[in-house]
């Protein structure tokens, strides 16, 4: 059996990619004001912001074709190689989205090429889920399933964590015109610069010992035939996935372009705020996948749920209506409680429905 030290080490590794997966995301999300500016322009600065995040919205359609083509490879290869394609995929698209020129340069060639960018992210980031977190409950120990994977998703905290704080020290160092101009291409330039570092990382992976004890690797054709067999389970993962990918970018990439165009909150603010609740998060994921070990998955994902739908409407309603700096943050804690509680059992739940020849890809 591995050492506590050496599955410490897997984890660090596998989830490595997954911080700048959402690290991309992330700023993407912080900065859509000014993309906005810079790829679509418009006399309608509302019009212009749709744009930006229907664009910001084009990757998450490329999950599920990024899911099933890159799940399928990595069910048939392993996770360890699936998981360096996907790495270097969405580096290519940062780096698109950090160094392609304005539409005042290119033309409608520019949001052209954000776009792609765009897909290219969520086309990898579409099996960044599957693969690490299968990975992570194939390595985990016994009865402690919930708390290995929910590491997968604590590690997504420690980007908005990042890109929170640089956002703060950005807004510090540069004025609202030059943030505006280039300063929100910085963050998307970090994210290429520690590419290297995340690919030797993750190079040194080892594949996990349940994939390596398969005497069968399926081809694609019975990955794709096993997905049609298991639709159910696919549907009803897909379903389980709603409610925790729609509060986690509400309190975290939405943030800063909510607090400023609608409670009337100052950048500063809203990034302060979005750095506490990638804190949050953080402590939340463990705590909950820890306790979904010992309650089991059903309750802990029900009762989240009904606090959820009981709660969330009324408590951004007070919000809007008394909009400040502690209101805001009070608000995104209980809701970073909430989605610390279904996510913690949520994403190892899939794991565990999921048969082992189509795991990544379902």
């Amino acid at each position: 059996m591995a050492s506590t030290t050496s599955k410490g080490k897997a984890i660090f590794r596998v989830v490595s990619g997954n911080f700048l997966e959402m690290f991309d995301f992330m700023v993407y999300g912080f900065y859509a004001t000014a993309i906005a500016k810079t790829f679509f322009p418009s006399d309608s600065a509302f019009a212009s912001l749709m744009l930006s995040l229907a664009t910001f919205g084009a990757g998450f359609l490329m999950r599920p074709l990024g899911a099933i083509f890159l799940g399928a490879y990595i069910d048939r290869h392993g996770r360890r190689k699936g998981l360096i394609i996907t790495l270097a995929m969405m580096a290519m698209g940062t780096l698109l989205i950090a160094c392609v020129p304005g539409y005042a340069t290119l033309g409608v060639i520019a949001p052209l090429l954000v776009l792609l960018g765009r897909l290219l992210q969520g086309f990898s980031a579409g099996v960044e889920l599957g693969g690490v977190s299968v990975y992570l409950a194939e390595i985990s120990t016994p009865g402690r399933k919930g708390f290995f994977v929910s590491w997968q998703s604590a590690s997504q905290q420690a980007a908005v964590v990042f890109a929170g704080l640089l956002g703060v020290g950005l807004n510090h160092w540069l004025s609202p015109e030059q943030m505006g101009e280039w300063g929100w291409r910085v963050p998307f330039l970090i994210g290429c610069l520690i590419v290297p570092a995340i690919f030797i990382i993750r190079r040194s992976l080892e594949e996990s010992p349940e994939f390596e004890a398969r005497t069968h690797r399926p081809t694609l054709r019975e990955v794709v035939r096993s997905i049609g067999q298991n639709f159910g389970l696919v549907i009803g993962g897909m379903a389980l996935v709603v409610m925790t990918t729609v509060t986690f970018y509400l309190i975290t990439a939405y943030t800063p372009t909510f607090g400023k165009n609608e409670l009337n909150l100052t950048d500063l603010e809203s990034l302060l705020v979005t750095v506490c609740v990638g804190v949050s998060n953080f402590i939340w994921l463990p705590i909950m996948g820890s306790f979904s070990d010992r309650i089991g998955r059903k309750p802990l994902l029900i009762a989240a749920t009904v606090l959820a739908i009981a709660t969330a409407y009324p408590a951004l309603s007070w919000l809007v209506a008394h909009p400040s700096f502690g209101n805001l943050l009070m608000v995104e804690l209980w809701l970073s409680f909430l989605y610390g509680s279904y996510n913690g059992a949520m994403v190892v739940a899939l794991t565990e429905i999921m048969p082992v020849d189509v795991r990544t890809t379902g």
